[in-house]
């Protein structure tokens, strides 16, 4: 298996694809990644030039094996060369076009709203300062404005003011995760709550993970639990929604689709086709975590079929960094264990850390969500990222 990306989520996939039996190749650009430590073996490349990716997947193409997989877990990969190397016989997880849609907002907007007819928030697509304007003008504020080829909040900004324009299309060509380039300019949803829901496709059938809630500060995940509370009209509503996006998307592996929910209505909002961010709590919450269930996907052997089981109600939490700090420590995690029972701590070991990065995890289990997410969150604040 060759791990595109080998942050924290890519750990806990390599640790679930080598109980199966998997010899994990994590890839990274920079040395030391998460995934790294624990991986059979490493490599560090710029995953955005296609010389690159090609020459890696190409010699492991020559080494032998079974069966080769490339399994993509970040969106900064130059996707158009995954395209050309499945189309010569290179499988990639799930599919190619599923990596190519859903690292492009635009890609998987269009074929939500455009073709599948899915409801979603209003949007526009922007090449210029000038283009943005007019969209921020006509899609109304407040609004959300972000780099079509970004991710985890990168470059995204809210504009509630209609000068507010220029100012967040500058941070949108400035702090992008892949650089300048088009945004997409999108309509404030008034909506009651969002939810990730956990969506497996695999050789069964299609199995879904109870929903997640979650808070999100600048577009990235701060906190989460399972399950939100939901009706039964909008739970399936909601299924229907991610199976129909997924079945489009095609391949066998989890999916996490936002959704955003208002009484009894769904809307579409994005699909990551690998196990998601908020979805962290289900190392807490369920007997197969979803990094667990994308391994068993992937390889093809049996999921659970329908709902997949909740063992306990639980949540997530968070440890930022606040600083640039080169070889980090992790302080306070025997207070933030001994402040109460049902907590789990997973810190990434990340190489350095600076100011919003994410450096570990606290997981709760509670008799609800809304206690797990207390307990989550007072033992998260006694943790802290200090210099060595």
């Amino acid at each position: 298996m060759i791990l595109l990306g080998s942050g924290e989520l890519g750990r806990e996939v390599a640790i679930e694809a080598q109980r199966l039996g998997c010899e994990v190749l994590a890839v990274d650009r920079y040395e030391g990644a998460p995934a790294h430590q624990v991986a059979d073996r490493q490599a560090v490349i710029d995953m955005t030039d296609p010389v690159q990716l090609r020459d890696l997947i190409e010699a492991e193409l020559r080494r032998p094996c079974a069966k080769l997989l490339v399994v993509p877990e970040i969106e900064a990969i130059v996707t158009s060369e995954l395209a050309l190397l499945e189309a010569e016989g290179v499988h990639v997880v799930p599919t190619a076009r599923a990596t190519v849609l859903t690292m492009d907002r635009e890609g998987i907007r269009r074929l939500a709203a455009e073709q599948l007819s899915l409801p979603t928030s209003p949007y526009r697509f922007c090449d210029s300062e000038q283009e943005l304007a007019a969209a921020v003008e006509e899609v109304g504020v407040p609004c959300v404005v972000k780099p079509v080829m970004s991710s985890s909040g990168k470059g995204q900004s809210v504009v509630r003011e209609l000068s507010g324009a220029q100012a967040a299309w500058t941070y949108s060509q400035e702090q992008g995760r892949t650089g300048a380039g088009r945004v997409i300019c999108e309509g404030f949803v008034d909506f009651d709550y969002e939810i990730t829901l956990l969506t497996v496709r695999h050789a069964g059938g299609t199995s879904f993970c109870a929903p997640i809630g979650h808070i999100q500060v600048d577009g990235d995940y701060r906190e989460s639990w399972q399950p939100q509370q939901m009706t039964d009209a909008a739970l399936a509503q909601a299924k229907k929604v991610a199976q129909t996006v997924t079945d489009e998307l095609g391949g066998y592996g989890l999916f996490g689709v936002e959704l955003f929910v208002r009484g009894d209505e769904v809307l579409f909002s994005e699909v990551s086709p690998r196990p998601h961010d908020t979805g962290m709590v289900t190392m807490a919450t369920q007997a197969l975590s979803e990094f667990a269930i994308h391994a068993r996907a992937i390889l093809g052997l049996p999921v659970p079929a329908g709902d997949i089981a909740l063992g306990s109600p639980g949540a997530s939490c968070v440890v930022l960094a606040d600083a640039d700090i080169s070889n980090p420590v992790i302080l306070g995690v025997d207070e933030a264990l001994s402040s109460a029972d049902g907590l789990d701590v997973r810190i990434f070991n990340k190489p350095d850390a600076r100011p919003g990065r994410r450096m570990g995890v606290v997981l709760a289990t509670a008799g609800d969500a809304d206690t797990a997410r207390d307990i989550a969150r007072a033992a998260a604040a006694k943790i802290t990222v200090s210099a060595g």
